[in-house]
């Protein structure tokens, strides 16, 4: 048998089930933390440390503007841990970021309040959120790698899938801990209980270390640095795969802003239309834990019809929510408003995010792969997840209703779409294939 034939064929079940546990656990220890500040922000954060004396909505907007420059850091960390994640170790750069995350976590539950230190409250809370960002942006591309890059061809969507299934974990933690904790009368929340999620991340932190440090390296990338390793592998990346990073970014535009949309924006909205907050997290939390089970189901889909079809569905079903999903909201019954949760995040949201993994993997070779996928990735969620909530709540505070939000969400899907169309003139990398272009390229 040849090497590509045994490169090629399944991995053996229990290897896959144990890069899957340990990237889903992962990711979800670490997502929890990043996503405990979009909820605190559209809930507590305005208040405490973006006071404004005339219109809640203009606090929150500062809240929002942090979370948007969190986002802004994104991009160097996948820049960073791309670079340390090609060229040193997918473990260590999964170490790294999630000991910087859960640090900067950890801190934001110690820190003074605006009523306490002025001006010094928000500063550091923005600066803790830089961190997150840049611990954020190095954690995607390894954790869906350390799962894609061992698994087969055939079943890469559905085992990849389980990475994104991690991110929402990580969000049904960060919801159910807010949920729980905003049950407090609001005197006790406001002056300590919103604390609690931030300084129980440190628990989570710990299993999470756990995980990482028992973490085998991905069998692909081992075989690509017996061959040499590229000196700045972003740089080659943005050589040799400029058109792919551009379709990536496109492809995330949607999915990414959409989603924040769907499970931040949502809370600003819903309590602006006099919706109960309780109400508005139960339904991001259950659509959540529905959405686990739809990602996987939409991963395992790609893998039998194909990437594109199911990424374009997600599309195409976003904008068609777009208009129904406020006018759900709008109606403030519960069952309703958990429906609107259910279809925008269980299904429109899923459908892209389920087959995403896979198809970003297969745009990139597996030398600069997590360069490149972390470059998509995280330059297009700077305009997409971390400007969203900002833009649509302005929105809102300009114009007074759902209406230029809704339309601003069928933009982006639009802009997905042409992503979408235009990766069809490229081939995408699969097992054997990607492996003789990586060897190829180490030659030269």
């Amino acid at each position: 048998m040849s090497r590509h034939e045994t490169t090629d064929s399944p991995p053996k079940s229990p290897g896959v089930r144990k890069f899957i546990v340990a990237s889903l656990m992962g990711n979800a220890l670490e997502w929890y933390d990043f996503f405990l500040y979009a909820t605190a922000a559209a809930i507590v954060f305005g208040d405490l440390f973006f006071p404004a004396d005339v219109d809640p909505l203009v606090g929150t907007l500062g809240a929002f503007a942090g979370f948007a420059v969190g986002f802004a850091a994104r991009p160097i960390g996948g820049i960073i841990f791309g670079h340390i994640g090609d060229r040193i170790s997918r473990k260590t750069a999964l170490v790294t970021t999630l000991t910087m995350m859960g640090s900067a976590t950890f801190l934001m539950g110690l820190l003074p309040t605006y009523e306490n230190v002025g001006i010094i409250a928000p500063i550091l809370l923005v600066v803790l959120r830089v961190v997150q960002g840049i611990a954020a942006g190095g954690e995607w591309g390894g954790g869906v790698l350390i799962i894609s890059e061992n698994s087969s061809n055939e079943r890469r969507g559905l085992h990849s899938a389980f990475s994104q299934g991690g991110v929402t974990l990580g969000f049904v933690l960060s919801s159910a801990a807010f949920y729980l904790v905003q049950l407090l009368p609001d005197e006790q929340f406001l002056a300590w209980g919103w604390r609690l999620p931030f300084l129980l991340s440190v628990l989570l932190f710990g299993l999470g270390m756990y995980i990482r440090f028992h973490l085998p390296e991905a069998k692909e990338f081992t075989k690509t640095k017996e061959h040499g390793k590229r000196s700045i592998p972003v740089l080659e990346a943005l050589r040799t795969h400029p058109k792919e990073i551009l379709v990536a970014m496109g492809l995330r535009i949607a999915e990414n802003g959409g989603s924040y949309l769907i499970l931040s924006f949502s809370l600003v909205y819903g309590v602006h239309v006099g919706v109960d907050r309780g109400i508005l997290l139960l339904g991001v939390t259950l659509s959540t834990l529905f959405a686990f089970g739809s990602i996987i189901f939409f991963g395992h889909l790609s893998d039998k019809i194909g990437r594109r079809k199911v990424y374009g569905f997600g599309a195409v079903a976003l904008a068609g929510m777009a208009f129904p999903f406020f006018a759900l909201l709008d109606s403030n019954s519960a069952p309703l408003i958990i429906l609107a949760y259910f279809i925008g995040n269980g299904v429109c949201h899923a459908a892209m995010i389920g087959a995403q993994p896979a198809f970003f993997h297969e745009l990139f070779s597996p030398e600069v792969r997590y360069s490149g996928m972390a470059l998509g990735h995280e330059l297009a969620a700077v305009f997409a997840g971390g400007l969203a909530p900002f833009i649509a709540t302005a929105l809102l505070l300009n114009f007074g209703n759902s209406t230029p939000v809704s339309l601003y969400a069928i933009g982006m899907a639009a802009i997905t779409l042409i992503a979408l169309v235009s990766s069809r003139q490229m081939g995408l990398h699969r097992g054997t294939q990607s492996e003789e272009r990586s060897e190829a390229a180490l030659r030269r």
